[in-house]
């Protein structure tokens, strides 16, 4: 394994981590008692060979379900300075009930210390406030940094870069040691906020990086062309790994061998094979290029307005990018799927699906390149009607 030094907590992450939301039993939090032997006994041959390969940073959440109990039966057969365990908690206007929900997850996980707590999902200013208000919720969590109970807090950000870089940004109550972020090949958006990171030493870690970064686990033909002869999900591991001021990615293994396409990316990280990744670029910015006039998926992200700002509340951003994902690399379950959370309230996946973009007036929208605001909508609708489809023509 490779361990490198996660910004200001000074500690040795390994280059590859261990994320526990696909390897839990259930999404409920389920007792002990009626979660089956076989599933704990799976999970526990997971952590050991995680821990096998070097693999000793594991990472979930409170609302894992039953990720923190089964963890918890597990994680104490186990030396407990042979891992670095990181929980997460979403933030609230209560501090008392931010503050259980903490002590409950470390009861959970039947330890008395946590290396890392993360604020979970620091999506819009309303967590942001949550969060980084006075006596808020980070004050409460630095209250038990302070007492020896956590050693370094930090967050996850799911929204918009922005809000990502007022967090980043935020000193008081000591501010936060490190972040979990969403930022792979296919989406650039929060690039600022990973260089911003790099600059004030905050350690970064990538969420997601197969699933979340585009279904790399179950990749398309296409995508699979384009990325040899890495494998799409090795390619987007060493791009992330490269980049400066990133630590270390996660990986969500839910079966033992799910860590050995990952381990490959390891050789990449001490050789220059800068000319092997370029070539591969190239070929998906070609592809990308020829179906939709620019080289990146992401090329109007930062063009068009956030989706609070947009005609009808409708996500432009992720719909822009989703179509061009769906007609130039063949990402369309990817696709499908990431636009179906679109218009259900998610704080994940907020705004709408261009549902009703024919009766919106786009005339207000700025215009960008060869994108008048006529075509922008007409974009919108055609790209409701490609992945809104419940079976597709391929």
């Amino acid at each position: 394994m490779i361990y490198r030094r996660f910004g200001k907590t000074e500690l040795s992450m390994p280059a590859l981590s261990f994320g526990c939301m696909r390897s839990m039993h259930d999404w409920q939090d389920t007792a002990l008692e009626k979660i089956p032997a076989t599933a704990n006994n799976k999970l526990e041959t997971i952590v050991r060979k995680a821990l096998g390969y070097g693999i000793n940073h594991i990472e979930t959440a409170h609302g894992y379900g039953s990720s923190e109990r089964q963890l918890g039966l597990i994680l104490a057969k186990i030396p407990r300075n042979d891992f670095m365990l990181q929980t997460k908690v979403v933030p609230s206007d209560d501090n008392d009930e931010f503050l259980n929900k903490i002590l409950s997850s470390m009861k959970r996980l039947q330890v008395d210390r946590l290396d890392l707590l993360a604020i979970h999902g620091i999506n819009d200013h309303r967590t942001l406030w949550q969060s980084c208000r006075k006596n808020g919720c980070l004050a409460v969590a630095n209250r038990l940094r302070e007492k020896g109970i956590i050693d370094f807090v930090g967050f996850s950000g799911h929204g918009p870069c922005d809000v990502i870089i007022d967090a980043l940004n935020h000193d008081e109550d000591g501010g936060f040691d490190f972040f979990n972020v969403h930022w792979y090949y296919i989406l650039d958006a929060n690039r600022k906020a990973i260089e911003l990171a790099a600059d004030r030493d905050i350690g970064t870690f990538i969420i997601s990086p197969s699933d979340k970064g585009g279904y790399l686990h179950t990749p398309s033909a296409k995508l699979v062309s384009l990325c040899s002869p890495l494998s799409p999900m090795l390619f987007n591991d060493i791009y992330c790994l490269r980049q400066h001021g990133v630590t270390t990615i996660s990986v969500g293994a839910s079966e033992p061998e799910h860590f050995d396409e990952h381990l490959k990316a390891l050789p990449y990280l001490q050789q220059n094979d800068q000319e092997l990744l370029t070539q591969i670029d190239n070929n998906l910015s070609a592809a990308m290029q020829k179906c939709s006039g620019n080289r990146r998926p992401d090329s109007l992200w930062n063009h068009l307005p956030p989706w609070e700002q947009a005609p009808g509340n409708i996500n432009l951003r992720m719909i822009s990018w989703l179509y061009n994902l769906y007609r130039a690399w063949d990402m369309k379950q990817y696709a499908r799927d990431r636009y179906a959370n679109l218009g259900t309230g998610s704080g994940w996946v907020p705004g709408n699906n261009g549902a009703a973009a024919e009766k919106m007036d786009f005339s207000t929208l700025q215009p960008h390149g060869h994108y008048c605001s006529a075509e922008i909508k007409e974009l919108v609708i055609k790209a409701h009607g490609l992945l809104s489809q419940a079976d597709p023509e391929t």
